[in-house]
């Protein structure tokens, strides 16, 4: 819940256009006998209440009033809540404590994309210089996050070992990887226990029950699941104590524990219930039929007349860690004192995944890049693309991304290194323009994917959309989008299929429609649509839309000019109902045309 505090009209007007933004995650915290406020009453009181209340905060406050007003409450940087503040004209959004642990950063741009006008402000070190926060990658992390965190910053070498792969985002080229790294299942640290013998710093990546040294700092990764079999009434102690001594005496972190995982006949047994609970995790639960189908080394008959699956801890625990999955804890029961073992639990180990992003960057304008494409730039370890779109967002990469680039003509060979590339466990960002799944390179790359990588599709705005935008309103009803390339496609495909659009009277945008060594495809396909359409049907050209040197024209079918049309232009022809109305193509939501009175 985000809590918002406000003093002034000013603020309060501020304050109820992110309530209006936000709906059902904010609540008020009024001042001064404030009509329809939460607990109206004092600043300082208002306050009081929202950061005990609440897991984040926006003051419409000054800094300084702010920073008096909250320095008494403050107690720990992993349990107070983010604070941003918010000037009275509202053109900074300042994010003054828990950027990172509270949240406040990311807090700051939100307020700045609901607020016009508004400038987030982020002062974190490690935000202002591009650097990834080891506490923002959404993992558990121990030891000298720190000291770690400010040689990353600083230059000096880090050196990175990694027990597991994991698909982090770009790191600053003073961290290296150190050779040699362990990998899951080979039974010891391959000479990498994650402390640097030359007393420099590292970032270590392990599942593994390591005690981090001074300059070490530990990610941990989520790749352990832990299955859990009970009787009925089992305490959650037993549980508890089955489950931490099974981690300890493997040498396995807890904090790699992503669930736990049962038989559905127990997803209300409350021991594993609340073990789960203690543990910080959900609770999975499987049908005994999907368990009894799991092969697992140590099936039993009791589970099998109790609950209908010979397994229920080993094969909940494979389960949960999908395919490939290695029994890293095979069944083991509990063994409390005095009496029968209640509990059984195993641990399974996910095996490694690399992750692909499928990005669409839009037509070329930078505001029509969507936010979620640039956090997955920014999370990108490796950025495949073409030359010019790279080009476009090279700004917007970390440092120390690695970019792969190449020229026209490479889709599949481009496709073929991001996904070799994921399959290394790496963050990888394959970006086009416009939307990636349209004439873009989400087909072939997602030919080329199996189901061994993490796959990402980011849409972007296509060509169609920003060009019909300028247009007007033509794709008001149902249309198709064409490539007269023939490149990849025959032309009597092509020709089909325009033929096919002309009969059905859909609205047709061409892509691809002109090049120096195709110029008669777009002569062709206009003259079949001619054979439906009358000659003033409305048609539009739009070139370089949302870039610089854009030029839109709005003709009709029988006076556009193929001479005008090039492969940076997008060509739009309506169907029977579409008019030019003030200079604009508008297609009609139904086919009946009401004349404007």
């Amino acid at each position: 819940m985000i809590g918002l505090v406000s003093a002034t009209a000013a603020g309060r007007r501020a304050r109820d256009r992110l309530a209006a933004a936000w709906p059902g995650a904010v609540r008020v915290y009024g001042t001064g006998g404030e009509g329809g406020a939460d607990g109206a009453g004092t600043v300082r009181e208002a306050v009081t209440r929202a950061f005990a209340e609440c897991d984040r905060l926006v003051c419409f406050l000054a800094t300084g009033a702010t920073v008096r007003l909250i320095a008494p409450l403050l107690a720990d940087k992993a349990d107070d809540p983010g604070v941003v503040c918010v000037d009275e004209a509202q053109q900074y959004a300042v994010a003054l404590l828990g950027g990172h642990a509270g949240g406040a950063n990311d807090l700051a741009h939100a307020v700045a994309e609901a607020l016009p006008g508004c400038r987030p402000v982020v002062t974190t070190a490690t935000d202002a210089a591009g650097v990834p926060g080891l506490d923002t990658l959404g993992l558990p992390v121990e030891g000298s996050v720190a000291m770690v965190s400010r040689a990353m910053l600083d230059g000096e070498p880090v050196r990175l070992v990694r027990h597991h792969v994991l698909p982090l985002p770009a790191l600053p080229p003073n961290v290296t990887e150190a050779t040699g790294n362990a990998t899951e299942g080979d039974g010891g640290d391959g000479g990498n226990s994650g402390e640097g013998t030359d007393g420099g710093y590292t970032l270590l990546v392990t599942d593994r029950a390591v005690a981090p040294g001074d300059r070490t700092a530990v990610l941990r990764p989520p790749t352990l699941a832990v299955g859990v079999g009970a009787s009925r009434g089992v305490p959650a102690e037993e549980v508890a104590a089955l489950v931490g001594q099974a981690l300890a005496d493997a040498g396995l972190s807890p904090l790699s524990v992503t669930e736990l995982a049962t038989v559905e006949a127990k997803a209300g047994e409350e021991g594993i219930v609340e073990a789960a609970r203690r543990l910080g995790v959900p609770l999975r639960t499987y049908p005994a039929g999907e368990l009894a189908a799991v092969p697992v080394p140590h099936p039993s008959d009791a589970p099998l007349a109790a609950v209908g699956t010979p397994s229920v801890a080993e094969a909940a625990a494979l389960l949960a860690c999908g395919e490939g999955a290695e029994l890293v804890v095979p069944k083991r029961k509990s063994a409390p004192e005095g009496r029968a073992a209640m509990a059984t639990c195993a641990v399974a180990r996910r095996r490694p995944r690399g992750r692909l992003a499928v990005v669409g960057l839009g037509p070329g304008a930078r505001d029509l890049l969507t936010p979620r494409a640039r956090d997955e730039l920014r999370r990108a370890s490796v950025v495949v693309g073409l030359d010019q779109y790279v080009d476009q967002i090279r700004d917007l990469l970390r440092p120390g991304t690695r970019v792969l680039e190449s020229g026209l003509g490479a889709e599949e060979e481009r496709s073929r290194t991001a996904v070799a590339e994921a399959r290394a466990g790496r963050a990888v960002a394959l970006i086009g323009s416009g939307d990636a799944g349209v004439y873009a390179m989400a087909s072939p790359a997602l030919a080329e994917a199996s189901a061994d990588i993490d796959v990402v599709g980011v849409p972007g705005v296509t060509a169609a959309l920003a060009a019909a935008a300028l247009l007007g309103a033509p794709l008001g009803h149902d249309h198709v989008s064409i490539s007269l390339s023939d490149l990849h496609t025959p032309w009597e495909v092509i020709e089909r299929r325009v033929r096919a659009a002309a009969e059905s009277d859909l609205v047709v945008t061409f892509y691809n429609p002109r090049s120096r060594g195709r110029d008669w495809q777009l002569p062709k396909a206009l003259a079949l649509l001619a054979e439906h359409r009358a000659p003033h049907t409305p048609a539009g050209i739009v070139r370089n839309a949302s870039r610089p040197g854009e030029r839109t024209t709005v003709t009709t079918l029988g006076e556009l000019d193929p001479a005008a049309v090039d492969m940076m232009t997008v060509v739009t022809v309506g169907n029977t109902a579409t008019r030019t109305v003030a200079g604009r193509m508008v297609t009609p939501r139904g086919y009946r045309w009401q004349e404007s009175r």
